[in-house]
This record gives structure tokens, C-alpha cells and sequence, in this order.
């Protein structure tokens, strides 16, 4: 059963602005939309996004002379989108010393981590945090081509960079990695696993990376095996969440297991249990709690499956 649209949006989806996809290939048009007194910026400091917190937490945009220095003497902004033919960027503030306190953006918000900051935002924004955080980081780590080891150039407002030694010339383009992120069900009851990272009493949807050449549904049910030793069936698109940690597509499913026995695998998980679901309804409601079973917090796309599986009920 497919995410029921009745509920708010996934946090780091809804992104509202138009990615100009048919216009960003044009250098010029970019050029000249950075150039522009009515384009609009979001700085971000050590990966970190600027925010204003007075009253509700809302994105600092900036116009361009507050970051022109940046703009000028840093790395190129990335080109998220337009909105009502406004575009905004995303520009990365180099250095140690945090230009809002004491610097340049002094008074214009506080740069904050995407993480904790997400769940407060306006539902979209949170979107645009994750486009941003994700392109900005992976611009910071492909400085050089993989291909011939000169440097890389931003291409198409940041959607690319290219291999400036044009005997090479190789284009470069931003990685996502798929990760599936299924509740395993067998009635009403629904198998949870932890890992030692966790806050003792978390208990979480199990999650793994889809591998090269496999589906969704196969990817499930090799990461149950694996971690769980359960044997699944049926596999069923629920819900995604980009996730931009740093560049991640969490794919949520549900899987009918067809075995109850479990056997972890202790390099992956450190337990696994079947849960009924009116423990479920308590660890969920439980979340944002210290002690006692939990489910993670709304943020989380376990969170999130978990509602929607009670739901069915």
C-alpha cells in the first residue's frame, strides 16, 4: 500500500521549487541569474544551513550582496531552482570562523545543522535542505577527476562538474545510493532490529543498501535474510525520503515473512524481535521519549512506515 497522501509530507520531501532543468545547461543564463539583484542565496557553513530562528525556523535566503564575497572568491553556487522565476542558490562559506557570529552574516540567522533543524522547518524547505546539503558535499569531494586525476569544473548550475584536461574531458554527476527500509510483517506482529549505536530501548526498521544489478523487492529480501535470517514474500512499495547524509534515496517497503525464527547476524545488528502492533502504537507514541521502547523520531522514514502500517489497522 503506497504512503497515504492524507498525511504531511515526509521530512526532506515536497521540495516546491522548479530545478529550470531545459535552462541550466546554458553557462550565460546561469551567469547571469547569479548575477542578479532578485536571485536569492543560502549560505551553508561546514555543511550546516543558515536559518532564521526568530519566531518559527524558517530558510535565511540572502540576497546577493550579502554573500557577493563568497560569490566572487569561492566556490561557484549551486542552482537549486526558481520560485515565481526567482532563482535560489545554495553557496558554500569557506573557513573556520563562523561568518554569523561576529562576521559578515552577523544578525541575518545561525547556521544549524540540517538534521536537527528539518523536523522544525515549513513543509518544503526541509526539501530544499536536503537538494542542497547533498550537492554541496558532493561538490566538495569531487574536486578531481576519478577518470584522469586533473581537476573538475561545475557544469549545468552544479548538476555536474567536468574534467577540465580535455584530452579527458570526462562529465562527473552527482551519485545517489538507493536504500531500502522495510517493516517485515507476519500478522500483527512487524520485526524490529537495534544496533549498539542506539539509545538503549530503539528498536528500528532494518535498512541496507540496494547492490548492483538487484531490485527493490530483491534487496529486501536478501537484507531480512542477511540480518535477520527471515525468509520474506511478498514485497510492497510504501514511502521514500531523500536522505542527505550524505546523498541517500531511503526506499520504504513492507515484506510478508514467511518465516518467524530469528537468527541475527551480529556484524549487522546487534538484536532483532517481533513486536505486536499494539506495541508498536506504544514505541511510536513513545519516540521523542529516554527510557522504555521507541521507535526513532518523526524524522525517520521507520517512523514514518511504522504510522502507516498502523493505520491499516
Amino acid at each position: 500500500m503506497p504512503a497515504d497522501s492524507s498525511r504531511d509530507p515526509i521530512v526532506f520531501t515536497a521540495n516546491p521549487l522548479d530545478r529550470v532543468t531545459s535552462k541550466r545547461s546554458d553557462g550565460d543564463w546561469v551567469r547571469g541569474q547569479i548575477a542578479a539583484d532578485e536571485s536569492l542565496f543560502l549560505p551553508f557553513w561546514q555543511l550546516r544551513a543558515l536559518i532564521d530562528v526568530e519566531g518559527s525556523a524558517n530558510i535565511a535566503w540572502q540576497p546577493r550582496e550579502a554573500v557577493a564575497d563568497w560569490l566572487d572568491h569561492g566556490p561557484s553556487p549551486v542552482l537549486l531552482g526558481s520560485d515565481n522565476g526567482i532563482s535560489r542558490f545554495a553557496v558554500a562559506v569557506p573557513g573556520n570562523d563562523n561568518p554569523a557570529k561576529g562576521g559578515p552574516l552577523d544578525g541575518r540567522g545561525k547556521f544549524i545543522d540540517v538534521r536537527s533543524i528539518a523536523p522544525s522547518l515549513p513543509v518544503g524547505e526541509s526539501g530544499i535542505l536536503a537538494q542542497a546539503r547533498s550537492l554541496l558535499d558532493w561538490h566538495a569531494r569531487h574536486g578531481f577527476c576519478a577518470n584522469c586525476g586533473a581537476p573538475t569544473e561545475m557544469r549545468e548550475g552544479g548538476t555536474s562538474r567536468q574534467c577540465s584536461n580535455s584530452a579527458c574531458a570526462h562529465q562527473h554527476f552527482p551519485r545517489t545510493d538507493p536504500v531500502v527500509i522495510m517493516l517485515v510483517i507476519k500478522g500483527d506482529m512487524c520485526l524490529f532490529g537495534r544496533q549498539g549505536v542506539f539509545p538503549p530501548g530503539t528498536y528500528s526498521a532494518l535498512a541496507g543498501f540496494v547492490d548492483q544489478g538487484e531490485t527493490i523487492e530483491e534487496a529486501v529480501r536478501r537484507e531480512v535474510l542477511e540480518e535477520a535470517g527471515i525468509r520474506c514474500g511478498a514485497v510492497r512499495y510504501m514511502a521514500s525520503q531523500p536522505w542527505p547524509f550524505p546523498s541517500s534515496l531511503m526506499i520504504g517497503c513492507q515484506a510478508d515473512a514467511l518465516t518467524e525464527d530469528i537468527n541475527i547476524d551480529p556484524q549487522e545488528i546487534d538484536d532483532a524481535q517481533w513486536f505486536h502492533r499494539d506495541q508498536v502504537r506504544d514505541m511510536v507514541a513513545n519516540a521523542m521519549g529516554t527510557e522504555g521502547l521507541r521507535m526513532p523520531p518523526p524524522l525517520s522514514l521507520a517512523h514514518q512506515l511504522a504510522l502507516r502500517w498502523l493505520d491499516e489497522d
